[in-house]
């Protein structure tokens, strides 16, 4: 079994997520505001849906397709929200996706916890490349992905259907050369 590592910032800890974490889970990533600005994250969070993810995590990072982190405090060790990389083998890339309880919005918690995640794919899982997206009427995601170095790289018009709207989104991409760059 491939256990999957704890990565630190400066004031955070990103870890595997545990069953323990669920409630939380489910009462932050089941507010209307988070759910609301993510491509994936259903709304009413569901009873058992925080249970079933975290089931997923392991047997995803053992095949190499995902590594899913919890973001926490590393002073008091409480959750913060989570982030990820689903990867492409075939491709040697990922997309990275994030989301942050609503009562740590604008404290700069993703910003730094995504800036070790790109640097974890780039240099533990050998990617080429990731990429993020983020929905038009969220430029908050968007400066994040522009503060760890993401380039943008594209505008979908009406490219998802989210409760019953179609979207815009905005894609960014980052390869290891750009991160040179930013250093």
């Amino acid at each position: 079994m491939t256990t999957q590592p704890t990565l630190q910032t400066e004031r955070l800890l990103l870890r595997p997520f545990t069953l323990v974490d669920a409630a939380e889970v489910q009462r932050m990533a089941g507010d209307y505001d988070v759910a609301s600005v993510t491509g994936n994250i259903p709304h009413p969070y569901e009873d058992g849906m925080a249970e079933a993810w975290i089931n997923t995590q392991q047997p995803n990072y053992e095949a190499g397709t995902q590594a899913t982190f919890a973001i926490t405090s590393r002073s008091e060790g409480i959750l913060i929200g989570a982030i990820g990389l689903i990867v492409n083998l075939q491709h040697q890339r990922a997309e990275m996706g994030y989301w942050v309880g609503k009562e740590h919005w604008n404290k700069g918690y993703c910003t730094e916890a995504a800036s070790v995640v790109v640097r974890f794919g780039f240099e533990q899982l050998n990617l080429r490349r990731i990429e993020a997206t983020h929905l038009a009427r969220n430029p908050a995601s968007g400066r994040v992905m522009q503060k760890i170095g993401m380039r943008q790289e594209g505008y979908f018009r009406q490219h998802i259907f989210k409760w019953g709207v179609f979207e815009d989104l905005v894609i960014y991409g980052l390869l290891p050369s750009d991160l040179l760059q930013n250093e």
